[in-house]
């Protein structure tokens, strides 16, 4: 059986739509009967809070995962999505860095136990997801590097703002060490346009930018700047439950499809 594809979320600029995408895009892909599992690797924990995973829930996260090295499946718990599971994250995670700091090999830490999960399910017993997502926090930290190191793609969520690519090539600057270094095979899967407003002239012109920088890697689907979004998460839900028909739902729906045809082309 084909292992999971790994996919990193990721921009070291904070609010520009990682765990809204993360959340939501795996609720569509979960949708469409995939299996699919959250890393919630950011120590505001807000993909756990928007799963409806309480404080109170998360006995064992992703920083048990990578720090005291437990097994993952002690760690996953599932949420009110049929076949999307998530490892929680909670604020420890901001040690991370600190506690790792002696290890030669701190940056392996996630894709150990991600390999090592796989490995086990498919001796039997344990899920087997198609899809693994990594909510990465907004910086290039020790983490954002692990997650780097697992994936073997990023997602890339940008804002449609002013100086939306301010910052990427520092990105795309660590994406080649890590390509360099740690991860030879990372790829980008795609870049994907947040925070859309037609009425903005500017939304356009970034965006025009954005494809111009990037091209084919840009996804034609854009998500729009939606108040659905930005209130789901305070219900625990993700906007695919909370609104179904809302504008953001439909777009991640489509962006759902756009990906699993670059996954369908890629393994072609």
């Amino acid at each position: 059986m084909a292992k999971p594809r790994i996919f990193a979320v990721v921009n070291q600029k904070g609010g520009v739509g990682k765990t809204t995408t993360s959340i939501n895009l795996g609720t569509a892909l979960a949708a469409v009967g995939r299996r699919v599992l959250i890393v919630d690797f950011d120590a505001q924990g807000n993909a756990s809070t928007g799963l409806g995973i309480s404080r109170a829930d998360r006995e064992l996260t992703s920083y048990d995962l990578v720090v005291d090295r437990v097994n993952m499946e002690q760690t996953v718990l599932s949420t009110i999505v049929p076949r999307l599971d998530i490892v929680p994250g909670d604020e420890n995670l901001s040690g991370v860095e600190t506690e790792l700091a002696g290890d030669a090999r701190r940056s392996y830490r996630l894709r150990e136990a991600l390999m090592n999960y796989v490995d086990r399910a498919e001796m039997g017993g344990l899920v087997k997801y198609d899809y693994i997502l990594i909510d990465c926090p907004p910086s290039l930290s020790a983490l954002t590097l692990n997650a780097m190191t697992a994936a073997n793609a990023l997602l890339v969520p940008l804002q449609c703002e002013f100086l939306a690519l301010e910052g990427l090539s520092q990105l795309m600057r660590t994406v080649e060490l890590v390509r360099q270094g740690l991860n030879p095979g990372l790829e980008i899967q795609g870049v994907v346009l947040t925070m859309y407003d037609r009425r903005n002239n500017l939304s356009d012109e970034v965006a025009d930018q954005v494809r111009a920088y990037f091209g084919n890697k840009v996804y034609n689907t854009v998500i729009p700047r939606n108040v659905r979004l930005s209130e789901a998460p305070s219900f625990g839900k993700p906007a695919l439950l909370y609104d179904y028909r809302c504008p953001g739902s439909e777009a991640y729906i489509r962006l759902a499809s756009e990906v699993l045809q670059r996954e369908k082309a890629r393994a072609a």
